[in-house]
């Protein structure tokens, strides 16, 4: 259990402590006072105080963390200026989050999901420029018999050059967009002899393990790759290509997420994929054991999706927010508080019900319910 727990506590501290500093950063750019400096909830296992007089501490119950402005005490102050400006003198005032421009609380919001995106950025970067990116074509060895790759045309020696529209750079890529897609149809590109066909290939949805050994139900379409003429092209990039290839990994995995949650929800997608801290605990602790570079590779995926689900436009994530400060520069006026209590009440009940559903997930992992 502590080889879940140990690598689960390092994935959690940092990627938490990336997005919140991100938020920290911001609003010391532009003088907002912060008290607090949260890794974790619930009761304070140490921390100091810095200069400033922010308390930087870790919390008990390792599951996010926070910065707490100045005189923050109200999430719906912004509704309630006048009242803010009669308590704090001037000097105080300048420190005040509710009082900075609409701008400025934007960049202050955005900066924790962007701070995520860039951590990832720069662990893509640093591996495909020190460790190196496979850029081995993938041609198929064998098309199982009477397999979707089979019914669909595909053959044995052809070269996948594109999975729905995704360019194949290497073999690695070939499971990854099988995985991802979440069509009833996917598109093959494959070079045969001196000709590129298209082929629509309908994967079988099988019961299966992935490489950790987890149950999953995965698409399969029924074919063995190998390496073009047995090579394995494995190269150290240069910065310029580096910061290519790992914007579009940030960029492919963000807009797959979106897709797959899109399918989630319209149920064209298997919804028991999605879990939750005791699922990445699990994972995290598996992958540990791969040794470091797949777990930092692991840490970049859940940095991502951290920044991706926080840009969720509901009450409480920092999407949430976003779209308040919207509301407020389409009206010329922040949203009345009863309306954005209205909003919080919904936004509470959303991520209640996301919670419940991934902790359900979860515990069938553990197989406590079937």
């Amino acid at each position: 259990m502590l080889s879940y727990i140990l690598p689960f506590i390092i994935l959690i501290l940092i990627v938490v402590f990336i997005h919140e500093y991100g938020h920290y950063y911001f609003a010391k750019r532009y003088g907002v006072g912060i008290t607090d400096f949260s890794i974790g909830f619930g009761q304070e296992l140490f921390g100091w105080n810095d200069k400033s007089g922010t308390r930087w501490k870790i919390c008990w119950i390792p599951l996010g963390g926070y910065v707490k402005f100045f005189g923050d005490r109200n999430v719906f102050s912004q509704a309630d200026q006048e009242k803010i400006i009669k308590k704090y003198n001037e000097e105080d005032r300048k420190k005040l989050f509710v009082l900075k421009p609409l701008y400025q609380r934007v960049l202050i919001v955005f900066g924790g999901p962007l701070a995520n995106f860039l951590l990832a950025l720069v662990i893509f970067f640093s591996i495909y420029t020190f460790i190196g990116k496979d850029f081995t074509p993938a041609v198929i060895n064998e098309v199982q018999e009477d397999s979707p790759a089979m019914i669909g045309g595909l053959k044995q020696n052809d070269i996948i050059l594109e999975i729905d529209g995704n360019k194949v750079k290497s073999i690695l890529d070939v499971s990854k967009y099988i995985t991802m897609s979440t069509d009833d149809i996917i598109d093959f590109k494959v070079k045969r002899s001196y000709d590129e066909l298209i082929l629509k290939i309908t994967p079988d949805i099988v019961l299966s393990e992935d490489n950790l050994g987890n149950q999953i139900n995965k698409r399969m379409v029924g074919i063995k790759l190998g390496a073009y003429n047995n090579e394995i092209n494995h190269i150290k990039l240069g910065p310029a290509q580096a910061i290519y290839h790992a914007g579009h990994e940030v960029y492919y995995v963000s807009i797959s997420s979106l897709k797959y949650i899109g399918a989630m929800i319209f149920g064209k997608a298997d919804a028991s994929q999605l879990g939750g801290p005791i699922r990445i605990a699990k994972i995290s602790g598996q992958v540990a054991e791969f040794g470091v570079l797949a777990f930092i590779s692991m840490m970049a995926y859940i940095s991502i999706s951290l920044g991706l689900v926080n840009l969720f436009p509901i009450p409480m994530l920092d999407g949430g927010h976003l779209m308040f400060y919207a509301f407020e520069k389409i009206l010329g006026r922040p949203l009345s508080q009863k309306t954005q209590e209205g909003f919080f009440r919904i936004g509470l009940f959303l991520l209640l019900s996301l919670m419940f559903f991934t902790t359900f997930n979860d515990l069938k992992d553990l197989g406590l319910f079937k």
